[in-house]
């Protein structure tokens, strides 16, 4: 049977309860919507001695896991990029921008790389 109770630095032995808490304060961040393998490293530094298969099951069982309709495996419907070819004859003709989201792990904080490319030199200007 799986525990009920989780192993806390400064607290000790905490219940299951206790945890969901801190599993529902992490995720009310504003740029912070992840799984449960993230969710455990968070938890990890906030003091909790648990690994990722019981943050599945916590997660799971109150319903805070990601829909499975969010997560994308098989690149779905972005099939047209890789057949999309633009013909440039001379620099900034075409310019094409990319956004990423970036994690930064010193920080536990998500930012937003954009990045804009000159399609004639493959040069990335900003």
């Amino acid at each position: 049977m799986p525990s009920k109770q989780t192993k806390h630095s400064s607290n000790g032995l905490v219940a299951e309860k206790i945890v969901v808490e801190s599993i529902k304060d992490i995720l009310k961040h504003e740029f912070i919507d992840c799984g449960y393998r993230i969710m455990t490293k968070y938890l990890q530094r906030k003091g909790y001695d648990i690994n990722h298969k019981k943050v599945y099951r916590i997660m799971s069982n109150t319903g805070l896991l990601k829909p499975n309709s969010r997560i994308k495996r098989s690149g779905g419907g972005r099939k047209f990029v890789k057949f999309r070819k633009v013909y440039t004859s001379h620099p900034m003709e075409c310019l094409e921008m990319d956004i990423k989201m970036i994690w930064i792990p010193n920080m536990g904080k998500n930012a937003y790389l954009l990045s804009v490319i000159d399609v004639h030199t493959r040069k990335i200007l900003t």
